[in-house]
Parts: structure tokens; C-alpha cells; sequence
């Protein structure tokens, strides 16, 4: 039995919400030189499923509607769509299509289309879909950005800061090293270091991490000489980052039960620390659902308030803010 696919699509999302404006600068600079990025720009998701769910047309994997203004203070919505899965889809374009004429039927805006293709197969490159019948014809052709062409720019990422570089490689090493675990831990490490190296800032060196850390998975024997590698490269460069951050669950439990040094103390701090770790990420999936839905009326203040709730009151207010139909509603459900 082959080994499970990695899952790209979550960090995916997370990386394109966190650097929209530079996903947009390094994959379409003269797009992004037309944006008025000085103006907010707003996600607008819960527009997007509402399409998405009248198209019907199989598999969604249409992660972002984006409201941005031009210069000149034109307004246009960008919808980017970013494809993660492995092998190629037949209905893609037409899906690209109907979501696009969809979009410009709702909003009556211009709707750019762009698609991130991160699959394996270097000839599957869809893009357009259209027909013509007696004079009449109808169609799109969209942009396309082919993540395994990044393979022959391999320099061009290493010297570029856009954090979308490190994205990209990630990505590609994970695709690379999938059947070699040995290569897989030299990667992870080699990247890892990079970000320090790099001289990223301490937010961006944890949510790079983040995503290397969700695509390159590694087996838990080679995972913990990883975690010495990370240990001793932050103790050398003076940059306690990823350790105080990741790994929050089990490992901050079993750390603090071997301190006790009493096995007792050692269960309790593991369940502790497993209890921690499923409220952290409990608080970070709501909080995302809240966002999705409710724009930036979710203000950090939400957030900081559901950081003191206790983990069966936030998968209680996990189908509140699924079936909420304003933010007040759901505040008004908050313990």
C-alpha cells in the first residue's frame, strides 16, 4: 500500500490568507502592480460557497473570492483559485467557467480567474473552456500557474524573500521526496534553517514553518531528530521561534511530567498538555469559520475572548457559527 497523499489544500488556505498581496506579487507581478493594495482588500467566502453550491458540478476546491481595488480607484473582484490535488480533473475548466460567469452574474463586476495547478502531471495544463455553434460562441481562458515549472527556477526561489518562495519549494520537495524519508528529513531541515537564515521576522518564520510542517510530514523516529535539529539550530542562533510554538499538545504535557519525574506526574502533564493542544486548535478552526463568515466584523477581541473557553464549549460553538446568521447571533451564544 502506497503512502497517503499529503493534505495541501488547509495550508494552502492558510498561506493565501495570511500573504494574499504577495501570493499576487510572485505569481502575477503586473496583476499585483494594478491592485491599490494602500485600499483594504476583503475575503468573501461565504459569496463564493453560495455559488459554489448552486454550480453542483462535483468536487469544489475553490478556496478564495477576493474584493480588491485597481489603481485609479477601479474596483474589480479576484477570484484565485488554487488546485491541490494530485492528478488532473476533466471538468476543471468548465468549472473555472461557470464559477466565473456565476460570480460576474451576482456581483455584475469583473471577475479575474486564476488557477494554481500543484499536481504531479506536467502535461495537464487547462486553460480555457468554450464553445461555438452557428456564430455564437462563449468561453474563458484563465491564467495558470504551474508549480512543477518552479522546478527549473530552483535559484530563482532560494534568492527570493517573497515567502511564496518557500512555499513553492516546500511544496515541490514535498512532492519529491514522498516515497524517501531520509530526503524528506534533509529537506524539512535544510528549509527550516533557511527561514532563520533568511532573516524573516518571528511571525513569518512561525507561519512558514507552519506550512512545511503540514506538507512534510515525517515518520515519528526521523520527526524526533528533526525536532534535535531544530533545537540546536535555534539555540546557535539565539531564536527560541518554533519550539515555543509548535508541538504545543503532547509534547508540552510529556516534557512536564518528566520534569515531575514521577509517572503520575508524567500522565497528568501529558493529559494536559493534549487537552491544551485540542483547545488551541479548537480555538484556531473556529476562529477561521468565524472570519469565513463574518469578514473582519470578527475582530481579534472575538478571538481573545474564546481563548479562555473550555474545549466542549468550543465544538458546541462550532455549529452555532456554522448556522449563525449574524455575529451578534453568535456572540449572544458565547458562555
Amino acid at each position: 500500500m502506497g503512502k497517503p497523499l499529503t493534505d495541501y489544500d488547509n495550508p494552502w488556505k492558510e498561506a493565501l490568507e495570511r500573504y494574499f498581496p504577495e501570493f499576487m506579487t510572485f505569481f502575477l507581478a503586473d496583476a499585483a502592480a494594478d491592485i491599490d493594495w494602500r485600499r483594504k482588500y476583503e475575503f468573501l467566502d461565504k459569496e463564493l460557497r453560495q455559488v459554489t453550491r448552486e454550480a453542483e458540478l462535483g468536487a469544489r476546491r475553490v478556496d478564495h473570492l477576493v474584493r480588491v481595488h485597481r489603481q485609479g480607484g477601479q474596483e474589480t473582484w479576484v477570484l484565485v483559485h488554487v488546485e491541490v490535488q494530485g492528478q488532473p480533473e476533466p471538468d476543471f475548466a468548465e468549472r473555472m467557467y461557470v464559477y466565473n460567469y456565476r460570480l460576474y452574474d451576482r456581483h455584475h463586476r469583473q471577475v479575474v480567474s486564476l488557477a494554481v495547478l500543484a499536481d504531479e502531471t506536467a502535461l495537464w495544463r487547462p486553460t480555457g473552456f468554450g464553445y461555438a455553434l452557428w456564430g455564437c460562441e462563449v468561453g474563458i481562458k484563465f491564467p495558470v500557474i504551474k508549480l512543477l515549472d518552479y522546478r527549473a527556477r530552483w535559484d530563482e526561489l532560494e534568492a527570493s524573500r517573497n515567502p511564496f518562495a518557500v512555499i513553492v519549494m516546500a511544496h515541490l520537495k514535498s512532492l519529491e521526496t514522498r516515497q524517501n524519508d531520509d530526503a524528506r528529513l534533509a529537506a524539512k531541515v535544510w528549509l527550516t534553517k533557511r527561514l532563520y537564515q533568511r532573516g524573516y521576522q518571528r511571525q513569518d518564520i512561525i507561519n512558514l514553518f507552519r506550512f512545511i510542517d503540514w506538507v512534510i510530514q515525517l515518520p515519528e523516529g526521523l520527526d524526533e531528530i528533526f525536532w534535535r535539529e531544530v533545537q540546536a539550530m535555534e539555540e546557535a542562533e539565539q531564536m527560541p521561534y518554533i519550539t515555543s510554538v509548535e508541538r504545543i499538545g503532547i509534547r508540552k504535557g510529556l516534557e512536564q511530567g518528566m520534569e515531575q519525574g514521577m509517572e503520575q506526574g508524567m500522565q497528568q502533564g501529558m493529559q494536559q498538555g493534549m487537552q491544551q493542544g485540542m483547545q488551541r486548535e479548537a480555538v484556531r478552526q473556529l476562529w477561521r469559520v468565524l472570519r469565513h463568515r463574518f469578514g473582519d466584523a470578527a475582530a481579534p477581541a472575538v478571538e481573545s475572548a474564546l481563548q479562555s473557553l473550555p474545549l466542549a464549549d468550543l465544538e458546541n460553538l462550532m455549529d452555532v457559527a456554522l448556522d449563525a446568521s449574524s455575529l451578534d447571533e453568535f456572540l449572544r451564544a458565547l458562555p
